[in-house]
């Protein structure tokens, strides 16, 4: 498809302004080495060649299809191109599964079958078609002028605009593009596919890529971990939108971790860097195409300006990012040599020395460049838009430091200038120079390369950890489920066959049996309802809190009964759980979450009644082993409490750790069947933690009707 020894174009007609011919005139503008064949049974030539009737009639074998007919004709196209021969096609034509109706929905999965019987490399349908510099084939609809160099940066995607814009931006900063290939509805060739080709490519050091979803998460995850292994970063720009993890809208899990937040929890881990937007994905490609990775995370800067200082430290303060203190030999060297009027510090305000004379400009940027206390220098200056002598040959200066420097040198604009033409020249013949602009989204492209020097090449798989009688015990109750959820006596007789401690705790028929229990365990106790249907207990005065004598508990039993009995929709009710009332210094919440796109995820957070509100959760992707775990826990403002906080000793974070094992190992051994788990809350003291309530919602037909219900409501 990219390296093809000829492109076929069926469906050739010369009509004004069609697809068919502004790809043609692209494969003759760019200078196509390889043969050139159109293909229209109707037409004997087209655009001053001989049009070919068939594959047959062709003057060798095809090798590269792009076909360009109405959808109903594009099936047959791909079997008779396979039949002569032809390794790969791109599908440009659209009306196949983008469209809803049954027709289009029918076409998509023949066209599917065809793909996999023909074993053809097909990207498309409803694509854009694709680049590959080095061969100089152009299979684009795109007029806009392509540099054809065979750069360093490789671009895949869904939606032809998006990745035909991205190559515009990147060429237009200098950037050069070896492959471009628009996947459109993706019914053979996906996204990670071109990933992992362009991670064995040689001459492709950053991978870029625009994703709407992805379908097979192995299939992402292994091409994350090739181009990882090859250490070339994944720039993608994805799409958040989703309807949230199938059923787990239903649990507090499921409404905390969208989409967009579960893709960053696992595909961070393979070394993804995601871009908030395309302003963004161009800064932050520029910075990984230019910088060479830095050994650590102390920054240094020049400015003129002591406004531009403040900007500077306030912009990279946000980020979480700091400048380090200046080594003893530059502070007194820049001190000796810039006098009054500058601040010397880091980043250094050379002020009206440097202004005053060039020379000692440069000599206080050598000095940061050199001083072996600094792992990055930034510059804060504007590549000039016309031709300017003295700009010029000190940019040179520094390209040149910069060259021999095992360090990256950026150049960051305060503001988004543009580049003009001349700037374009002048940033090409600059290439140890990183150019950035925008403020903000330069920062956030430097702490992108900073997270990614620091991550190491290859991270091994974790699997799940379970015990076999857990597993027995998962199976033997999904098995026995009926409805949407199981219970909290049900939940939690799983959660402890996988290791989380759980409270004392019995379930009551009547008032007297409440006492009873509540006797044995010790006062005092919760009570607590026991239904199938009823999900949040606190909703409907569920729970009652602090029984602190048999008196009480009888009152808690006949009340919360009694409140069942009124509910709509007549509820189960199978019986009042009278509990332990546990003591802990904190409210968590441990929870997982079968997502949509990326498979089963683990969240940890602040829990309690103000789950929402707070939002101090973080994610990782399910298995966890310890380590995963403490860190996942160490990302969270509860991590910094549980190891002790403002003269407050430390929590039983090993409680917490082994819950959160135990609870990943449950949804991963569950394969798709479990949408989420909620442990909410799981109370922490500095002796033990302890699961308090749960509540497992299935993946089941029962689920998804109920969380169908929920959203029309």
């Amino acid at each position: 498809m990219l390296h093809p020894r000829n492109v076929v174009v069926v469906g050739a007609t010369d009509k004004p302004g069609n697809y068919a011919e502004r790809i043609w005139n692209n494969l003759i503008k760019y200078g196509y080495e390889g043969g050139l064949y159109p293909i229209n049974a109707r037409r004997e030539s087209v655009w001053g060649v001989t049009c070919y009737k068939d594959f047959s009639s062709l003057p060798e074998r095809p090798d590269h299809v792009l076909v360009l007919v109405p959808a109903r004709f594009a099936i047959p196209v791909i079997r008779d191109a396979a039949k002569a021969g032809a390794r790969s096609a791109t599908i440009v034509t659209s009306g196949f599964d983008e469209l809803q109706d049954e027709d289009s929905q029918r076409l998509a999965a023949e066209l599917q079958q065809a793909i996999r019987e023909t074993h053809l490399a097909v990207t498309g349908p409803n694509c854009l078609g694709n680049l590959s510099a080095g061969e100089k084939l152009f299979t684009n609809i795109d007029d806009r002028i392509v540099t054809m160099e065979q750069g360093p940066v490789a671009i895949a995607g869904q939606s032809g605009a998006i990745v035909m814009a991205i190559r515009q931006a990147l060429e237009d900063r200098g950037v050069g593009i070896g492959y471009m290939v628009t996947t459109g509805n993706e019914a053979g060739l996906e996204t990670p596919d071109l990933m992992a080709y362009y991670a064995a490519d040689p001459s492709i050091r950053v991978i870029v890529v625009y994703l709407e979803g992805v379908r097979d998460t192995k299939n992402f995850r292994d091409a994350c971990k090739a181009a990882r292994a090859a250490g070339k970063p994944v720039i993608a720009l994805k799409l958040g939108a989703s309807e949230g993890g199938r059923a787990a809208a239903m649990a507090h899990t499921g409404a905390l971790a969208g989409s967009i937040e579960t893709f960053d929890a696992i595909s961070t881990r393979e070394g993804v860097i995601r871009a908030r937007n395309m302003d963004e994905l161009i800064e932050t490609t520029e910075c990984f195409v230019h910088a060479a990775l830095p050994k650590g995370d102390r920054l240094a800067a020049v400015t003129l300006s002591g406004g531009k200082r403040g900007l500077l430290i306030d912009a990279f303060y946000s980020a979480g990012l700091d400048f380090a203190p200046l080594g003893r030999a530059a502070s007194d060297s820049l001190a000796k040599m810039l006098g009054p009027g500058s601040i010397v510090g880091n980043p250094l305000d050379a002020g009206f020395a440097a202004v005053v004379d060039p020379s000692v400009y440069m000599q206080s940027i050598k000095l940061m460049i050199d001083d072996p206390d600094t792992d990055i220098v930034i510059i804060d200056a504007e590549f000039p838009k016309a031709p300017h002598e003295l700009r010029e040959r000190n940019l040179r200066i520094v390209n040149e430091m910069a060259g021999r420097a095992a360090k990256p040198v950026i150049y960051i604009s305060a503001m988004s200038i543009g580049f003009t033409e001349f700037t374009k020249s002048l940033r090409r013949s600059l290439p140890n120079l990183t150019v950035m602009q925008g403020m903000d989204r330069a920062v956030t492209a430097i702490k992108s390369l900073i997270n990614y020097a620091a991550l190491p090449k290859e991270v091994p798989d974790i699997v799940s950890s379970s015990k076999p009688a857990a597993r027995a015990l998962l199976e033997k109750t999904l098995k026995a489920a009926q409805g949407a959820a199981l219970d909290e006596v049900a939940s939690k007789k799983l959660l402890k066959a996988y290791g989380i401690p759980i409270s004392k705790e019995a379930i009551a028929q009547s008032a007297s049996e409440a006492v009873k229990i509540a006797r044995t365990i010790g006062f005092p106790v919760v009570a607590k309802v026991v239904s199938p249907d009823i999900l949040h207990k606190s909703d409907i005065g569920g729970v009652v809190l602090n029984l602190g004598s048999p008196a009480e508990v009888k009152t808690a039993f006949d009340a919360i009964t009694a409140r069942v009995k009124k509910l709509k929709g007549k509820p189960t009710l199978e019986g009042i759980l009278i509990a332990q009332q546990v003591k802990g210094d904190l409210e968590l919440v441990i929870g997982a979450s079968l997502d949509a796109e990326m498979g089963p995820v683990v969240l940890f957070g602040t829990g309690g009644i103000d789950i929402e509100l707070m939002k101090d959760v973080a994610l990782a992707g399910a298995p966890l082993d310890d380590a995963e775990a403490r860190a996942l826990i160490g990302r969270t403002k509860a991590g910094v409490k549980i190891r002790g906080y403002r003269g407050k000793g430390p929590l039983h974070e090993a409680s917490a750790v082994k819950a959160l094992v135990g609870l990943s190992n449950l949804i991963a051994d569950a394969g798709s069947r479990i949408a989420s788990i909620d442990v909410n809350p799981f109370l922490i003291n500095a002796k033990t933690g302890i699961a308090v309530d749960a509540l497992i919602v299935l993946n089941n037909a029962a689920a998804k009707k109920e969380a169908h219900d929920a959203a029309k409501h």
